[in-house]
């Protein structure tokens, strides 16, 4: 069964965001923020123990550093800088769990920097060397598109494990790309929908991308949000829906 995984553990400080207990056992695979473009050293540390009390798969969601900008802001770095960003984050979050008898079991990169990572293969490249050099056989969770064989290829090189994620509530070009939020219809915001391209994705069954063509994406993993109580009931209905279909 497709596995659903959701970015948590956004809270800062005295600030607080998402409703991470009521999503964490709906799920799969919890993203934990990492510290740079959300998360604490306490909040982290929550989130391990909240996803071991659910026997949830810990995953780290490491970001460019960019705390104002929730890490939607693209940086130029080299692809040293950006390794040495992923072992530093991915380390932070390691050593909480190690501390609470936990691993962190795959890498998921956040906003800006999974989107670069995605569009330039030299970006991807210095990613995958950073897993590699970190723990040979970690996975790295990256966009399912139409054709996926060039990022297989470079991850072959480096013998890093492949997860390929789809979205239930976004729009999709025809490559498999998502569409710009800044197009309208970018984001489905009627749960109905989003749970019906939730089962299609789950069953290997084509979208519509935008230019009406159809779009048959090999998803491991479905990325949900428990932003709010409506993404919350969301998640309930997919989970309901998937399990019906088990």
């Amino acid at each position: 069964m497709i596995l659903l995984n959701c970015d948590i553990g956004e809270s800062f400080g005295a600030w607080s965001m998402g409703l991470d207990d009521a999503v964490m056992p709906l799920i799969d695979c919890a993203n934990i923020a990492c510290g740079f473009h959300a998360g604490d050293p306490g909040t982290m540390r929550k989130t391990v123990a909240l996803a071991l009390r659910h026997g949830v798969r810990i995953g780290a969601h490491p970001a460019y550093p960019d705390l104002a900008g929730f890490g939607r802001r693209s940086m130029a770095c080299s692809a040293e800088e950006v390794q040495d960003l992923l072992h530093y984050q991915v380390g932070a979050l390691q050593g909480l769990c190690t501390a609470q008898g936990a691993k962190v079991e795959y890498v998921k990169p956040h906003g800006a920097l999974y989107n670069d990572m995605m569009a330039k293969p030299e970006q991807l490249r210095a990613v995958l060397q950073a897993m590699a050099r970190y723990q040979p056989g970690l996975p790295l969770v990256l966009l399912a598109m139409r054709d996926n064989s060039g990022a297989e290829a470079l991850a072959a090189e480096y013998g890093v494990p492949l997860w390929f994620e789809a979205f239930a509530d976004r729009a999709y070009e025809a490559d498999g790309a998502l569409v710009s939020r800044r197009l309208p219809g970018a984001v489905h915001h009627e749960a109905d929908a989003v749970v019906a391209q939730a089962l299609k994705l789950a069953q290997g069954e084509p979208l519509q991308a935008r230019d009406g063509s159809a779009l048959r994406l090999q998803a491991d993993t479905l990325c949900v949000h428990g932003d709010n109580a409506a993404s919350v009931a969301a998640v309930q209905r997919i989970r309901t829906a998937l399990q019906a279909l088990a």
